[in-house]
């Protein structure tokens, strides 16, 4: 399908009304008395150096502006304080979470009485710069030194350190002179926030201890007899165990100073009872039927 140009509808209805395709539009006659401006060449705006980007050089770079067709859209607008700021952010990052006034006072403030080629140094804009002074004395470097924009920034940020350490410095001992005369400051922010971290600290430390006892309480039963009276508690790599097993002794799992409680239907008889874990000694050939062996008793604490 051909293209459609908005300049040319009139044109294209025209041709149309010819082959009695349409009918003549109502809008026909008041375009043709009026017609649409015909459209500019192609030619890109004037633009100024102030705020497009540097061309690269290439070996192929006539050769190929000939061979490539214009392109129809906007050229980018590129600023060198922008390129700046960006290396500048970049490497000293910390420097975005300092707080900034956004408010304006009654009129927006003027300009620097330093300028231009008198600008030779940041602190001529005051012993406590902002990141914004020093991307601008980077860029008036640039501009009205005839330095490389390299060594412009890196001789702002020099300067920029360096303003910023004295006044860091000055700071600093200003604070220990006022407290040394008995001037007595607020609590910070940020020492209100490590206080808050450790009373929570301290919190986990406490709870766990409290779990811990919680936890000794719940439990019920213990695996060990608890006050355990008996033989030796020497290793004898079950020699003992395997002699006592020979000779028929029964092992009681009761400490000894807790009385062994059978259910009524279990009871064993007097003699019977005065057997368990007692050793057995040789008898006739039939022995008599053993007595119920009683149940463990675990002992229960609180």
């Amino acid at each position: 399908m051909v293209r459609r140009i908005a300049s040319q509808v009139h044109q294209q209805a025209l041709r149309l009304m010819k082959g009695n395709l349409i009918d003549q539009p109502v809008w026909l006659g008041s375009v043709l008395q009026y017609p649409p401006l015909p459209l500019p060449p192609k030619a890109p705006p004037p633009r100024s150096s102030f705020d497009s980007a540097s061309p690269k050089p290439t070996r192929l770079a006539e050769t190929a502006q000939k061979l490539r067709a214009p392109k129809n859209r906007p050229s980018a607008i590129v600023y060198i304080e922008d390129e700046v700021r960006r290396r500048f952010f970049r490497d000293h990052p910390f420097e975005a979470f300092r707080p900034v006034t956004l408010t304006e006072r009654d009129a927006i403030r003027e300009q620097r009485p330093v300028q231009g080629r008198d600008w030779q140094r940041l602190r001529q804009w005051g012993r406590n710069p902002s990141p914004e002074d020093a991307i601008r004395f980077a860029v008036n470097l640039y501009e009205y030194h005839n330095l490389a924009l390299t060594f412009a920034y890196a001789r702002a940020v020099a300067q920029f350190r360096a303003l910023r350490s004295e006044h860091h410095v000055a700071r600093r001992f200003a604070v220990l002179e006022v407290e040394s005369y008995g001037r007595v400051f607020k609590t910070s922010q940020v020492q209100l926030g490590f206080e808050k971290e450790k009373k929570a600290l301290d919190t986990w430390e406490e709870a766990s201890s409290v779990d811990a006892g919680e936890f000794a309480a719940r439990k019920r039963w213990r695996s060990i007899a608890a006050n355990f009276t008996g033989v030796s508690q020497e290793w004898t790599r079950g020699e003992q165990y395997t002699a006592l097993w020979r000779k028929g002794a029964r092992p009681t799992y009761a400490p000894a100073l807790t009385e062994v409680k059978y259910p009524p239907m279990l009871a064993p008889t007097p003699e019977a009872a005065g057997q368990i874990g007692a050793p057995q000694t040789a008898g006739p050939a039939h022995p008599p039927a053993p007595a119920a062996r009683p149940q463990p008793v675990y002992n229960r604490t609180a």
